[in-house]
């Protein structure tokens, strides 16, 4: 696999990887989460590749605090080929490279099987509960029936 930064063209390729990988849920329109990130740290935005097919994405960030990791994806058919830990690796190393003490991420408790991914690369469960609270709703319908509502949950 072959890492590198985001790139305009990957969008609809990205879109697709997070709906097969059941990432995407209707208060969080993608695109709009994509553009978003693009305009901070777009560099830490990265995708995976395996010839011409982009195959898995992390979208990593640093707030000159913690380091965060989100939408960590591998397509179904590229799973238990370490590649998510590939991925892992080279956010860990860009966080490094820019002084980052800590990295977090958000799991979904009832992923079960995503959260021992994590432990098997040495990350423990914080004693924290993650609050939240949406400031800019995203109310649009972003393709195939997905309608996005207002819900803040």
């Amino acid at each position: 696999m072959h890492i590198r930064p985001y790139q305009p063209g990957d969008e609809p390729a990205v879109v697709a990887l997070w709906r097969e990988c059941g990432l995407l849920r209707p208060w969080n329109d993608p695109h709009r989460d994509i553009a978003r990130k693009l305009t901070e740290q777009p560099e830490l935005f990265l995708v995976g590749v395996l010839g011409k097919t982009l195959m898995a994405t992390a979208m990593v960030g640093f707030d000159g605090h913690r380091g965060w990791v989100y939408y960590l994806a591998v397509a179904q058919a590229h799973r238990d080929q370490s590649y998510g830990r590939q991925l892992m690796q080279e956010a860990e190393r860009l966080l490094i490279e820019r002084g980052c003490p800590k990295v977090n991420l958000l799991v979904r408790s009832s992923n079960v099987q995503v959260i021992e991914f994590y432990k098997r690369l040495g990350y423990t469960q914080d004693d924290v509960i993650s609050l939240g609270r949406r400031l800019i709703p995203d109310q649009d319908n972003f393709g195939d029936g997905y309608v996005l509502t207002t819900d803040i949950s």
